[in-house]
């Protein structure tokens, strides 16, 4: 199987590797544990020396359909079933609620699920929509993870920026009481509300912000910096990154009315670092481009940071 997807499923268009079962409509939380195949769980089993003896403070974390070990951990680890998190989001986000996408990576060891919020917001007059991500780790690598991550409706681009007024993540590790911690997550949706709020209002204050042809060209070479030892082959690679960049802003059809500013420059930068072709594929560069959905992305993060300081 292609990269480090083990199993998954998704709505209409095809992600990643085109792996997983296709399906029409973004099913219930009970399909989705089915069509993703997270529908088995985790059991903590002891841990034995080659002679028998038993290794005190850890246990070793097991699916229990086919006994494969997905990692090792201390006694104080607690296991978080895929069925919790579906249930888990289904709560939070109320009756009806239904997914978009979910699925395991490395062979079970993480395990994802993307949910579409209720409400959507007409922000500058465009439609944003949040999304709900919430990824778990079943081999003591990570913790417990819910992001909001708003994508821009015309062309998919993710704008999670890092805002310094609003809160877009919330993680707990799997130790101590659980079940309480996920009732506190239920302020996700405070958070994800605040900071719709105030990314409507960033935006504003973005689209104030004019920009010239000069101005756009110089920060996309700070984004895409040229090393002036780099090789002849090293320099048409970089050169080729920023051109692309630079047909993002320039010629996007979805951008040609929102006029020459910062907004534009930052949608630029997010279809790029969202879309754009790598130089060199790497097994698991499209779970990178996802990880990157729930803990932000620093291309688009430094252009941000560009343009507030502008």
């Amino acid at each position: 199987m292609a990269a480090e997807v083990e199993t998954m499923f998704y709505v209409r268009e095809t992600p990643w590797h085109g792996l997983g079962t296709k399906v029409m409509e973004a099913p219930t939380s009970k399909e989705a544990l089915s069509l993703s195949e997270l529908d088995w769980r985790v059991e903590q089993e002891p841990i034995y020396t080659e002679t028998g003896n038993l290794i005190n403070g850890f246990k070793a974390n097991v699916r229990d359909t086919d006994q494969k070990i997905l990692g090792v951990v201390t006694d104080r680890y607690k296991v978080i079933q895929n069925e919790e998190a579906f249930a888990f989001t289904d709560e939070l986000l109320g009756e009806g609620v239904r997914y978009e996408t979910a699925g395991s990576l490395q062979g079970g060891r993480k395990v994802w699920l993307l949910a579409h919020m209720p409400h959507e917001y007409i922000i500058a007059g465009e439609r944003i929509s949040p999304y709900l991500v919430f990824s778990n780790t079943h081999d003591g690598s990570g913790a417990i993870r819910v992001a909001i991550t708003p994508i821009r409706v015309v062309c998919n681009n993710t704008l999670n920026l890092a805002l310094s007024t609003a809160k877009r993540s919330w993680s707990t590790i799997h130790t101590g009481d659980i079940k309480s911690k996920l009732e506190e997550a239920k302020n996700t949706l405070f958070m994800a509300n605040a900071y719709m709020d105030e990314l409507g209002r960033e935006f504003e204050n973005l689209r104030q912000k004019k920009l010239t042809d000069k101005q756009v060209m110089d920060y996309i070479e700070l984004l895409i910096p040229l090393d002036e030892n780099a090789t002849s082959q090293q320099k048409k690679n970089i050169i080729r990154l920023q051109e692309d960049m630079k047909m993002r802003y320039f010629d996007a059809p979805d951008l040609k009315d929102v006029g020459n500013n910062a907004y534009r420059f930052i949608n630029a930068v997010s279809d790029f670092a969202t879309h754009a072709e790598p130089l060199r594929k790497t097994a698991n560069y499209k779970e990178q481009v996802f990880s990157k959905t729930v803990d932000g992305n620093p291309l688009i993060d430094k252009a941000y940071k560009m343009m507030c300081a502008a």
